[in-house]
Protein backbone atom coordinates (compact mmCIF):
# COMPACT_ATOMS: atom_id res chain seq x y z
CA UNK A 1 0.00 0.00 0.00
CA UNK A 2 1.63 3.27 -1.05
CA UNK A 3 1.07 6.57 0.63
CA UNK A 4 -1.03 9.20 -1.22
CA UNK A 5 -0.81 12.62 -1.88
CA UNK A 6 -4.35 14.32 -2.03
CA UNK A 7 -4.01 18.24 -3.93
CA UNK A 8 -6.82 20.35 -3.44
CA UNK A 9 -6.74 23.78 -5.08
CA UNK A 10 -9.05 26.73 -3.86
CA UNK A 11 -9.60 30.07 -3.65
CA UNK A 12 -10.45 32.37 -0.45
CA UNK A 13 -13.05 34.67 0.14
CA UNK A 14 -11.73 38.37 0.08
CA UNK A 15 -11.13 39.64 3.50
CA UNK A 16 -11.42 35.39 4.73
CA UNK A 17 -7.55 34.40 4.61
CA UNK A 18 -7.00 35.30 8.90
CA UNK A 19 -9.78 32.80 10.02
CA UNK A 20 -9.46 30.51 7.07
CA UNK A 21 -5.28 30.17 8.72
CA UNK A 22 -6.67 31.20 12.74
CA UNK A 23 -9.18 28.26 12.13
CA UNK A 24 -6.74 25.58 10.25
CA UNK A 25 -5.57 23.79 13.46
CA UNK A 26 -8.80 22.50 15.02
CA UNK A 27 -9.91 21.92 11.54
CA UNK A 28 -6.96 19.34 11.10
CA UNK A 29 -7.13 18.48 14.09
CA UNK A 30 -10.72 17.19 13.69
CA UNK A 31 -10.25 15.58 10.57
CA UNK A 32 -7.20 13.60 11.98
CA UNK A 33 -9.50 12.36 15.05
CA UNK A 34 -11.84 11.45 11.90
CA UNK A 35 -9.21 9.66 9.68
CA UNK A 36 -6.41 8.63 11.44
CA UNK A 37 -4.61 7.98 8.06
CA UNK A 38 -3.88 11.66 7.38
CA UNK A 39 0.15 11.93 8.88
CA UNK A 40 0.76 15.38 7.28
CA UNK A 41 -1.12 19.02 5.96
CA UNK A 42 0.07 21.86 4.36
CA UNK A 43 -1.20 24.76 3.48
CA UNK A 44 0.52 26.77 0.48
CA UNK A 45 -0.53 30.27 -1.37
CA UNK A 46 0.78 30.02 -4.99
CA UNK A 47 2.11 33.20 -6.74
CA UNK A 48 -1.16 33.62 -8.20
CA UNK A 49 -3.25 33.92 -5.17
CA UNK A 50 -4.80 30.57 -5.31
CA UNK A 51 -4.13 28.07 -2.12
CA UNK A 52 -2.88 24.45 -2.60
CA UNK A 53 -4.16 21.89 0.27
CA UNK A 54 -1.78 19.13 0.59
CA UNK A 55 -2.44 16.63 2.41
CA UNK A 56 -0.56 12.86 2.80
CA UNK A 57 -2.44 9.97 3.79
CA UNK A 58 -0.72 6.64 4.72
CA UNK A 59 -2.92 4.97 1.63
CA UNK A 60 -5.11 5.70 -1.27
CA UNK A 61 -8.33 4.51 0.52
CA UNK A 62 -7.93 6.68 3.39
CA UNK A 63 -7.58 9.64 1.74
CA UNK A 64 -10.92 8.59 -0.84
CA UNK A 65 -12.71 7.84 2.63
CA UNK A 66 -11.57 11.26 4.07
CA UNK A 67 -12.82 13.02 0.46
CA UNK A 68 -16.27 11.18 0.46
CA UNK A 69 -17.01 12.07 4.34
CA UNK A 70 -15.40 14.69 5.05
CA UNK A 71 -19.45 16.74 5.62
CA UNK A 72 -19.12 14.62 8.53
CA UNK A 73 -16.76 16.72 10.38
CA UNK A 74 -17.81 19.81 11.74
CA UNK A 75 -14.58 21.61 12.03
CA UNK A 76 -14.10 21.82 8.73
CA UNK A 77 -17.71 22.20 7.17
CA UNK A 78 -16.92 25.55 9.41
CA UNK A 79 -13.39 26.07 7.45
CA UNK A 80 -15.07 25.59 4.25
CA UNK A 81 -16.94 28.37 4.67
CA UNK A 82 -14.03 30.53 3.82
CA UNK A 83 -13.37 28.83 -0.01
CA UNK A 84 -14.70 31.04 -2.53
CA UNK A 85 -13.97 28.34 -5.16
CA UNK A 86 -12.94 25.05 -5.43
CA UNK A 87 -10.39 23.81 -8.05
CA UNK A 88 -11.28 20.37 -6.72
CA UNK A 89 -8.98 17.15 -5.59
CA UNK A 90 -6.76 14.95 -7.19
CA UNK A 91 -4.91 11.81 -5.71
CA UNK A 92 -2.08 11.05 -6.65
CA UNK A 93 0.35 7.80 -5.14
CA UNK A 94 3.57 8.22 -4.19
CA UNK A 95 5.88 5.91 -5.81
CA UNK A 96 9.18 6.99 -4.02
CA UNK A 97 10.49 9.57 -1.51
CA UNK A 98 12.94 11.35 0.09
CA UNK A 99 12.87 12.73 4.02
CA UNK A 100 16.04 14.56 5.67
CA UNK A 101 17.52 12.38 7.76
CA UNK A 102 15.59 9.42 6.48
CA UNK A 103 17.17 7.26 4.06
CA UNK A 104 15.44 6.95 0.39
CA UNK A 105 12.66 4.87 0.12
CA UNK A 106 10.95 3.25 -2.46
CA UNK A 107 7.21 1.77 -2.28
CA UNK A 108 5.61 -1.27 -3.61
CA UNK A 109 4.01 -0.40 -6.75
CA UNK A 110 1.00 -2.51 -7.46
Amino acid sequence: MSPTIELARSTVRPGAEPQLLAERPAMIAALRARFPGCVAAYLTKEEDGGWLDILVWSSREEAEASARDIGEVPEAVSWFRHIAESGGIRHVEVLDAWTAGAPSSQFEVQ
